[in-house]
């Protein structure tokens, strides 16, 4: 197997775009691009176009009616399908929207086909990561859900178990619902509490359906959870939920929208907690499936200060070469966004955090909310995988 790491990226997967004043802008993909490229990560891994998923592929997860809906919503975006999520308040309509989320889809399996039949040890999609999506409805944002039909792919092709893990501020609804009565998947996810944020799933209790029991663990953390909290609910559940799965791949979503300055959510991370995230992510592909792993992108509204900074260290770390946090940001980059947006950027790669917390094993405060929720998962979930929530 080849130690190589993968990026699918074209110009073309910037055609999802909402349009003007929708939160999530393309220009976030592109300003990303530019400063990986510029801080030389690009560098260090083989970019690849992405292919556009056909019908039948996207049929693996999604309903032949929906995928007309899109269609149709593409070829006349002044016409809401409501039934479907399509042209709602979030989700609008765009021209040519079913071969735009087509190609998204597209960049994911890809980047599962490479890692699963050996080309690459990592492979990233930066654009995809859109885990909403129902297999009859668009929501939050997503039309077609990428990660669940990169996984669908990786299961019929010979995958025995795959565990997804789900790092953005929203609850990975979509995935969870695709994989709910399917004990060959693992979904994680942790996310701001579903009594204070969209989608409004997410709770312990959810733990897989019938014959699945225990292959859905979720973590919903407090409003107001920074770094030090954040890392300490992922250390005290995701790795033992991971090991005890076995997966044969690791297929990750990078919501960085967990961030203090997102403007879509409440928690308080930094780009370092986020960074410290992604380095645990690899090293348990790493322990549990042979290095094998996907990653993809997610939410991410702050799209100058923070979603260029996280998905370039995402993409350094992915590559192999993580970048030192007291990196500056270079100022050719810094200079593109004076002229474009009047915009000042940050200076280093850091925001200044050591990305510290206390570990699990130190013992559980029950007058926290966030312990009591940490506490909450393992109770439920551990015993349902075999392991000893007390521990």
């Amino acid at each position: 197997m080849s130690g190589e790491a993968m990026l699918v990226f074209d110009e073309g997967l910037t055609a999802y775009d909402f349009g003007h004043g929708h939160p999530m802008s393309p220009i976030r993909v592109d300003l990303t691009v530019r400063l990986a490229r510029a801080l030389g990560v690009l560098d260090q891994l083989k970019v690849v176009p992405a292919p556009v998923a056909d019908d039948a592929l996207l049929g693996t997860v999604h309903t032949p009616e929906y995928i007309a809906a899109v269609k149709r919503a593409g070829a006349d975006p002044d016409e809401p399908d409501l039934e479907h999520g399509l042209g709602t308040e979030d989700t609008y309509c765009f021209p040519n929207m079913h071969d735009a989320s087509a190609h998204v889809v597209g960049a994911s399996v890809e980047a599962a086909r490479a890692v699963w039949e050996g080309d690459v040890l990592h492979a990233a999609n930066i654009i995809g990561g859109l885990h909403h999506a129902m297999p009859s409805a668009a929501s939050g944002f997503c039309v077609y859900n990428d990660p669940a039909i990169a996984i669908r792919w990786l299961l019929d092709h010979g995958a025995e178990r795959v565990a997804y893990v789900d790092v953005d501020v929203h609850h990975g609804d979509g995935v969870q619902t695709v994989f709910y009565d399917d004990p060959r998947v693992l979904t994680v996810s942790l996310h701001e509490s579903p009594t204070t944020l969209f989608p409004g799933t997410g709770s312990a209790a959810e733990t897989g359906g019938p014959g699945a029991e225990g292959t859905a663990v979720n973590i919903p953390l407090p409003p107001g959870t920074g770094d030090a909290g954040w890392l300490r609910a992922f250390h005290a559940i995701v790795p033992d939920v991971v090991r005890a799965f076995r997966p044969s791949v690791l297929v990750t979503q990078h919501g960085c929208d967990s961030h203090v300055e997102d403007p879509l959510a409440h928690l308080t991370k930094t780009v370092d907690g986020q960074r410290a995230a992604y380095l645990a992510l690899h090293d348990l592909a790493h322990e549990v499936a042979d290095g094998k792993w996907v990653a993809t992108g997610g939410g991410g509204y702050a799209i100058i200060d923070v979603v260029p900074r996280a998905w370039s260290h995402l993409l350094a770390i992915v590559a192999g070469h993580p970048i030192d946090p007291q990196t500056p940001v270079p100022e050719s980059w810094r200079e593109d966004i004076r002229i474009r947006y009047a915009r000042t950027a940050p200076l280093r790669m850091t925001d200044g955090r050591d990305a510290a917390y206390e570990d699990w094993s130190g013992g559980y405060n029950p007058d926290t909310w966030l312990d009591r929720s940490i506490k909450a998962t393992r109770d439920v979930s551990f015993p349902l995988l075999g392991l000893d929530p007390s521990y």
